[in-house]
């Protein structure tokens, strides 16, 4: 993994181009990691990833110069992940390696029971474009607004494939699942710590496009059934 620093860059980026980061960018810069004049960092979003130096730290910000692309958009799967709302801690940790593993939308889900009601999507942003940063990649992934389960069964596209996770099933085929023609894309689903309701879960594999899928034998926990569904799909999407 490079050592380099990487930072997003939301706005257009082109060779010779002349800017200036952020103040929290400007501030890990220069007093986290020490990056003096002449230094050099990489910049990236959906366009691609540039090679950079600091030329000055000013008061608007670090002042910088992009120099020439290093990488183009890396071609990604569209993988998707659904989820329970579920406390902080272990939804930074769902957040954190869902873009690790490549996850491109994030999904938060209101089911009936759902026991954390709320979202701080800003929060969430910003975890997500440091996990992106860390992690080096160049997409950085959506986050929705939070949505009822119906709503969401009734909005998912129709050429896309949704992944249950479904502790009631007995059979794991998702490598022949998987090794058929996928246009849209594979949103893995997750439900709150009590389950889903039966009336939910019948909802949800009465949808065309839904599959169920067994994780363990045992109960996981939403994060771990979450990191443990995704990093199986990119698995079979990316090596297998």
């Amino acid at each position: 993994m490079s050592s380099k620093t990487r930072l997003y860059f939301p706005n257009k980026i082109q060779s010779n181009l002349i800017s200036h980061l952020t103040k929290d960018q400007s501030h890990y810069t220069k007093d986290v990691m020490r990056l003096k004049i002449g230094d050099s960092l990489s910049i990236f979003n959906s366009q691609g990833e540039w090679n950079a130096i600091i030329e000055s730290y000013e008061k608007e910000g670090t002042r910088i110069k992009i120099l020439k692309k290093a990488r183009d958009k890396d071609n990604e799967k569209n993988i998707w992940l659904a989820f329970s709302l579920i406390k902080q801690n272990p939804l930074n940790f769902l957040i954190q390696k869902g873009t690790e593993l490549g996850v491109q939308k994030f999904v938060p889900i209101l089911s009936e029971r759902t026991i954390v009601k709320k979202i701080n999507i800003e929060r969430i942003k910003k975890i997500i474009v440091e996990s992106s940063e860390q992690s080096n990649r160049i997409s950085v992934p959506e986050i929705k607004n939070l949505e009822p389960l119906k709503k969401f069964l009734s909005q998912f596209p129709k050429n896309g494939y949704l992944i249950f996770c479904d502790i009631n099933c007995n059979k794991n085929n998702l490598k022949n699942i998987l090794s058929k023609k996928i246009e849209g894309p594979i949103c893995v689903l997750i439900g709150p710590e009590g389950d889903f309701s039966e009336t939910e879960r019948q909802s949800i594999i009465e949808l065309n496009q839904a599959h169920s899928l067994s994780l363990a034998n045992n109960i996981l926990r939403a994060e771990t059934a979450a990191v443990t569904a995704v990093s199986i799909i990119n698995y079979y999407l990316n090596f297998a």
